[in-house]
Formats: C-alpha cells, sequence, structure tokens
C-alpha cells in the first residue's frame, strides 16, 4: 500500500494516464493522415511500436522526476513536506484537454467522415454515404427447381466432364416436365464451387429448391449420390445413392429425375408427369466421348478437339443423333472463331445438322443451324427465319435458337424485333453472355447508348468478347482512351493487333488513313483473315466493299455506315436480298417506303 501512495504521490498513475491518452490521439491522427497520402502500412504500425516501447519510459521519468514550481527536478531532490500542492494541477488540466480530444476526434469520424482528394490537393468533406437500399423481393415459384453441377469425386479429376453431363442430362429431362420451372445450365453450371448456402444461391437463381449430387466413377462401377433439398427450410425432400455398372448410366439418370418428380409432386401438391431419357446410343464408349465433345462445346474450349472427339462418336455410332446434332453446332460457331484455317466448316455444319434431322426430325439445333448457313443453302432470309422458327417451335428453351434468330433479324435491319428475341433468350438463359453481348450492340444501333454500355460492361468480368467492337468508338469518343485500346485489342482476339490505327481513324475519320489500313490489311493477311473479317473495324475504314455479302450484312445498319445506305449498292443489295421480305412482313424502324415503290433508309 505504500508503494501505491508513493506512486500517487509522484504523479505515476496520472501520467500514465496522460500517456495512454496521448498515444491513442496521436495514432489516430496519424492513421488519418498517412491513410489520406497512401502512406505505406509499416509506417503506423512502427508508430504505434514507439508508443508502446516508450509507455515504461514515462513511467520510468514520472518516478524519477517531480515537477515542481520551480521546474523540473529530480525526486530525491524534492521534499515534498515542503512542497504545497494546488488542489488542480498542471496534469489534470493535460488530461481533460485529451479526453476532450478523444470525444472531438470520435464525434468527427462517426459524423463527419472525410476523404483527401489527392488529385486536386487539398481536402473535401464528403457527405455521408446514403444507406443501400433494401433488396426487392425476389418472387421465386415453389414449383422451381436448380440442378447444381454434380461433384467429381472419381479419383481422375478430369472425369469432371462426366459428372457435369450427368448432372445436365437430368436437367434437360427436368425441363420437359409440364408445370417445373428449371434454371437454365449456363446460370446454375456458372456456380460450381461457390461457397455460399444453399438459401443464397436458390436465391440468386430464383428457385425453390435445388438438386445436388455427386459421381464416382471407377473402371466401369458408377456410384452416384443425389439430394432434393427445400432451399428456404435448408430440409431434404429425397435423397438417395446408385450403385450401378457404366451400361446403366441412361437408366440412373431417368431414375434421379423422376424421383425428383416425385418428390415435387408431393410437396407441390400437383401432378407432374414422369420422364423418359432416350438412350441415343448403347455405346458407352459413344456416349462418353460424347459428353467430352459436347462439353469442350459448351465452354467454347478447344473447339477442334471437340469436333474430333464427336466425329470419333459418329463413326461409333452413326446413329447417334445426338451426336450429329452437337457436331453441327460445333462447326456452325466454328467458322467464326477459326476464320481462314482451310476448313469448309459451314458445309461440314449443314451435313451434320441434315444427318441429324433425318435421325430425328423432332430435334431443334439442326433447324437453326441450317438457318443460320441461308447463304450457302441459297435458302436466303425467308428461308433462315423459317428455319429458324422451326428450332424454336420444337424446343422453346433453346436460348441459341433464339440469339441466332436475333442477329439474323439485326442483318435484316430488324433492330426491335432482335432485341425482342435476345430478351427472350435471356427469359430462358439469364447468364448467357453472347446473349448479353448482342443485346448490348444492338442497343447501341438503336441510339440507347447509355444502356447498351452498360449491359456490355457487366460482361467484361467474364473475359468475353463475341461483340466488343461496337464500344471501341464509344470509348474512344468520350475519352477513355485506355479502355478503347483494351477493348479493341480483346475484340480482334489476336496478338499484335495495329490497334492504334483503328483508333486514330476513330479520332479523325475524314483523315487520310491509307497506311494505318495497310497495316491492318499486312496483319490480317499473316492471320489469314481479311479486313472484311473484322466488321466494325472495316466500317470505320470505310471499306464499303466489305459490305456486299450477306455473311457482313451487318455492318450496314452500323451508325458509322449512314453514307452507305443512301448509296445505289446499298440499295443493289437491298433488292437483290431483302426488299421483298420486307414488303410482305413490315419495312424495320429505320426505313420506309416512298411514293414510287422504292424506300429508303436512315
Amino acid at each position: 500500500m505504500k508503494l501505491l501512495g508513493t506512486m500517487k504521490d509522484r504523479n505515476v498513475f496520472r501520467v500514465g494516464m496522460v500517456y495512454i491518452v496521448a498515444a491513442w490521439v496521436l495514432v489516430q491522427v496519424m492513421d488519418i493522415i498517412l491513410d489520406d497520402l497512401v502512406a505505406p502500412g509499416w509506417i503506423l504500425q512502427f508508430i504505434v511500436f514507439l508508443c508502446i516501447a516508450g509507455f515504461p519510459l514515462a513511467l520510468w521519468l514520472s518516478w524519477t522526476f517531480a515537477l515542481t514550481p520551480n521546474g523540473l527536478r529530480l525526486e530525491k531532490h524534492v521534499d515534498r513536506s515542503q512542497w504545497e500542492r494546488p488542489a488542480v494541477t498542471r496534469l489534470d488540466y493535460v488530461i481533460v484537454a485529451l479526453l476532450a480530444a478523444v470525444i472531438g476526434l470520435v464525434a468527427l469520424e462517426r459524423f463527419m467522415p472525410q476523404a483527401l482528394d489527392t488529385t486536386a490537393g487539398r481536402q473535401v468533406v464528403s457527405a455521408p454515404a446514403p444507406a443501400e437500399p433494401e433488396p426487392e423481393p425476389v418472387e421465386i415459384a415453389e414449383n422451381s427447381i436448380a440442378v447444381l453441377p454434380f461433384d467429381n469425386l472419381s479419383d481422375d479429376a478430369g472425369q469432371v466432364y462426366f459428372s457435369d453431363g450427368l448432372a445436365d442430362e437430368i436437367l434437360n429431362a427436368l425441363v420437359k416436365v409440364d408445370g417445373l420451372a428449371v434454371a437454365s445450365r449456363t446460370s446454375s453450371f456458372a456456380l460450381k464451387g461457390d461457397t455460399r448456402s444453399i438459401q443464397q444461391i436458390a436465391r440468386s437463381l430464383r428457385v425453390a429448391n435445388i438438386l445436388e449430387g455427386s459421381v464416382r466413377k471407377v473402371g466401369n462401377r458408377l456410384r452416384v449420390t443425389a439430394q432434393l433439398i427445400d432451399a428456404e427450410t435448408d430440409v431434404h425432400l429425397w435423397s438417395d445413392s446408385y450403385d450401378r455398372d457404366l451400361d446403366d448410366i441412361f437408366q440412373v439418370q431417368e431414375e434421379i429425375a423422376n424421383a425428383i418428380v416425385s418428390a415435387l409432386t408431393v410437396e407441390l401438391g400437383q401432378e407432374l408427369q414422369a420422364v423418359s431419357i432416350a438412350r441415343g446410343t448403347a455405346s458407352v464408349d459413344a456416349y462418353d466421348l460424347y459428353l467430352r465433345g459436347r462439353e469442350l462445346f459448351i465452354a467454347r474450349e478447344n473447339l477442334p478437339l471437340s469436333w474430333d472427339l464427336l466425329q470419333q462418336v459418329t463413326h461409333l455410332d452413326p446413329k447417334f443423333a445426338r451426336a450429329w446434332e452437337t457436331l453441327a453446332a460445333v462447326h456452325s460457331v466454328a467458322t467464326s472463331w477459326f476464320p481462314g484455317d482451310g476448313i469448309d466448316h459451314e458445309s461440314l455444319a449443314l451435313a451434320a445438322a441434315r444427318r441429324a434431322l433425318e435421325l430425328d426430325p423432332g430435334l431443334s439445333m439442326p433447324h437453326a443451324v441450317i438457318g443460320m448457313k441461308h447463304e450457302v443453302t441459297g435458302a436466303g432470309y425467308t428461308g433462315a427465319i423459317a428455319s429458324l422458327d422451326t428450332a424454336i417451335a420444337n424446343d422453346p428453351n433453346n436460348a441459341t435458337a433464339f440469339l441466332w434468330r436475333g442477329i439474323t433479324l439485326k442483318d435484316m435491319g430488324y433492330a426491335e424485333r432482335a432485341l425482342d428475341d435476345f430478351d427472350a433468350c435471356l427469359a430462358v438463359d439469364p447468364a448467357y453472355l453472347n446473349c448479353q453481348q448482342y443485346r448490348a450492340s444492338t442497343l447501341m444501333t438503336l441510339g440507347r447508348v447509355a444502356e447498351g454500355v452498360r449491359q456490355f460492361e457487366a460482361t467484361l468480368p467474364y473475359n468475353f468478347h463475341s461483340e466488343s467492337d461496337v464500344f471501341v468508338s464509344y470509348y474512344v469518343k468520350t475519352g477513355q482512351e485506355k479502355m478503347a485500346y483494351l477493348v479493341a485489342s480483346l475484340a480482334l482476339r489476336l496478338p499484335y493487333a495495329p490497334v492504334r490505327d483503328w483508333i486514330a481513324v476513330i479520332e479523325d475519320p475524314d483523315g487520310d488513313h491509307a497506311a494505318g489500313l495497310a497495316r491492318f490489311e499486312e496483319w490480317g493477311a499473316a492471320n489469314n483473315i481479311g479486313i472484311c473479317d473484322m466488321d466494325t473495324l472495316a466500317v470505320d475504314f470505310g471499306q464499303t466493299r466489305c459490305y456486299t455479302t450477306i455473311k457482313t450484312a451487318r455492318m450496314m445498319w452500323e451508325p458509322a455506315a449512314a453514307g452507305f445506305r443512301r448509296s445505289p449498292a446499298f440499295s443493289d443489295w437491298v433488292d437483290t436480298h431483302l426488299a421483298d421480305f420486307w414488303r410482305e412482313n413490315g419495312f424495320p424502324g429505320q426505313c420506309r417506303e416512298t411514293g414510287d415503290g422504292g424506300y429508303t433508309c436512315d
């Protein structure tokens, strides 16, 4: 007790309190200053270390020295019995001042957050951020389900295509159940590896039920586990495991699909019809290769390997209609993915599509492929729309058929109708990036620039660039030069393109850009593509010679091609390919008939 009394007499406690409060104030002030100056984090850590290290020193100084009316003296030279101390000392004033500083800092941080505008070299007081709005309630139908990709538990990590394929087959079977809403494959499979709760995943997909499972494949044996979960309550409505030979894969898929239908029938209190899964092939090897090839096509990864695997499938089982259908789809898109590779993908796509329809006339995708190859078939735009209409009638959930019909309508000048099809595509599959980007570019064509840019930029985190070229001009004209260079480079896909020449012609369209065009043509020749294969770039360089084929018809409707739309070449092209369809089905919004039986387009 004598020690504590001595410490009190020597102001050790007061000095300790002053030191702690002062150190706290110092750290807070330096935190604000260093944060605004974007200083390295170690500086603040060093200041905190000094404050902690100095605390014992402060206590030692308080014990060793005394603050007397005559100044600072060593304690051993001070006779405290002869020294009358005031009731309130200078240390008390210091404590009060520091406490006031603490209260002030807390109030400032709580009610007046500040940010330093380092670009202007001045401090700007920012208003408190507005409270985030409450999320809008999401309407979720009871009769809705998402099928998540099944986990691959096989020793071979490369078997993931098999587990994904099995889940996809179940999803496709459930899609055919009347009265059951099924989240698209693209949307649900995009959540592979997502660590959120089932409830959060279901909310993001806007479904009430989730099917998840796992697949273990060892040799010719298969173990499949699946469980159906009510997302709101996290209650397992049904779960089961299946141990089968690989030969029974189609039976397992059908059993799981019908078990889900049965469980949901009980849960929803309404009858859902049973489903069946056609084998398609009796060859397990052919089916395995089919799953591998289809998975590569869906992911747009290594398309050459995809069509090679699918070609092997058709040799193993020439009557496997879905293999022919997928092979047709792969060759159909390969035309744009691999221009100039020396392979006649269009003829291969048409041959595969026709073979698929011979085997199964009720398929959807082969009709869509034939519709998109109307230039080769000679069916024209009338035949193209008819084939795409059939594809959608055969499968109203074929998002790609909506996409392709929208692209065709856009080529024909029907931007508004194309937008309707892109909306329908996204209603079926909200995560379909190609639909999103075509919708964005169509909004730009319609002059709805802010909407188009917003939709396009929402796709950038996924590094997808089917329609990026349309937006290069926007970024140049709005002064976003770095973004323009980035998007231009990504839009052309191949490295070392002279994009500076593209940017230059947008900045000064009336200048002499012959040298820049020559550099692009030289670069294109080295990569087996011509200037007319570069769509918007050809428009920006004024290459009207590129507008006169059906393959490049979309160029004619670019805002920068307005001059061409007033030229005789445009009228000749429309008279050859579109005029009859327009007169029978209505003119596009930017075109109208003239009194002499002709037409004009803005």
